[in-house]
């Protein structure tokens, strides 16, 4: 928990500040055109600038030296420019930061704590390929349904309500909370070939917020926001604060893992680069958000025509098909980004350790 509650707290703030140290500089391979500069640029990404210097650009972090003493961070901004040098034999990666008088200064990166806003610091990732998938809670499991508040009606017994309308509510604590958003359950995510009972999770389609007017059985609430109308039977969850967090550390999970993409998001067959893909992996089996995955696919199973017996196939191996990162995790799923695709990603490809 520890280990997870510093990643948090410098997700972004070490963005693209590393060095390489000597006991990874013989592990950690340079990309083969990498440039001796570059010139930070409206638009860039964190793991975009990586994969001019480093062949797996989600390596990075394996490269930092930490240095959590230093109390004011230097994020990376458009016009700093990225400079590969060596010391000792080893490549080291500085910025050049210049200052309001023109003043250019040298150094050494290394990833720092901060509290202070991100500002217009580049970010990690393509936030505009996520950005929709991050404010609200998106799958929710069997247990949060069957526990959680519903609406039973509405004033004038209408079948829908929208902003401003009054809705009835059953099994909302007295007191605990007045604010809650609406969810309306959609498609039940599954493990490939598993019974209709086992269930990862259902989708929770955001619908908007209420407000408790007068506690009871029901209770009454007010719509306040509506992205669509309320239906008797969605489902009510207590206001919490957006996650918002833009920034991730890219690392490989501690222990061996294997899975599949289960669902392509936004109802498409097969994902590329920079879509989202939902996995049935999640915080239950140890993900987190940052963990990068490769996608594999199943080999064929092809009949071997020189053999007498014509029955006898052969599974092909598993090839190599993409790279995706973890940016927000459930119970029993996670929703991942495709950062790389040599191929179309399919639904029930393998997602492993990279």
């Amino acid at each position: 928990m520890l280990m997870r509650a510093m990643k948090k707290k410098f997700l972004g703030f070490c963005l693209l500040v590393f060095l390489i140290s000597p006991a990874l500089a013989d592990t950690i391979d340079l990309a083969a055109n990498h440039p001796e500069r570059y010139i930070v640029a409206k638009g860039d990404t964190l793991w975009d600038i990586s994969a001019k210097f480093l062949t797996d650009p989600w390596r990075w972090p394996d490269v930092w030296e930490f240095n959590q003493q230093i109390e004011n961070p230097h994020l990376i901004y458009p016009g700093d420019v990225i400079l590969l040098t060596y010391v000792d034999g080893k490549p080291v990666l500085r910025v050049l930061k210049g200052g309001e008088t023109g003043e250019t200064r040298t150094r050494q990166l290394s990833p720092k704590v901060r509290t202070t806003k991100v500002g217009k610091a580049i970010p990690t990732i393509p936030i505009d390929s996520v950005d929709q998938f991050l404010s609200k809670p998106r799958i929710i499991s069997e247990r949060e349904v069957d526990n959680s508040p519903y609406i039973v009606s509405t004033k004038g017994r209408h079948l829908i309500a929208g902003s401003g309308d009054q809705i009835y509510a059953r099994g909302i604590p007295q007191g605990k909370n007045i604010r809650y958003s609406i969810y309306r359950t959609g498609r039940v995510y599954r493990n490939p070939g598993a019974k209709r009972e086992d269930i990862l999770g259902h989708e929770a389609v955001y619908v908007g917020v209420s407000q408790v007017r007068q506690f009871g059985d029901p209770s009454t609430l007010t719509v306040i926001k509506s992205n669509r109308e309320a239906l008797i039977g969605d489902r009510l969850f207590p206001e919490q604060e957006d996650d918002l967090n833009q920034f991730f550390i890219p690392h490989s999970p501690d222990t061996p893992v294997r899975g599949s993409i289960i669902e392509v998001l936004d109802g498409l067959a097969r994902a590329g680069q920079y879509q989202t893909v939902v996995i049935n992996l999640g915080e239950f089996d140890g993900i987190e958000r940052g963990h990068v995955l490769a996608v594999t696919h199943s080999g064929d199973l092809v009949r071997d025509t020189v053999t007498a017996d014509p029955r006898d196939k052969v599974q092909l191996p598993e090839s190599k098909s993409g790279i995706i990162m973890v940016y927000r995790t459930f119970d029993r799923v996670s929703y991942a980004l495709v950062m790389k695709a040599n191929r179309d990603l399919d639904i029930l490809d393998n997602v492993i350790n990279p």
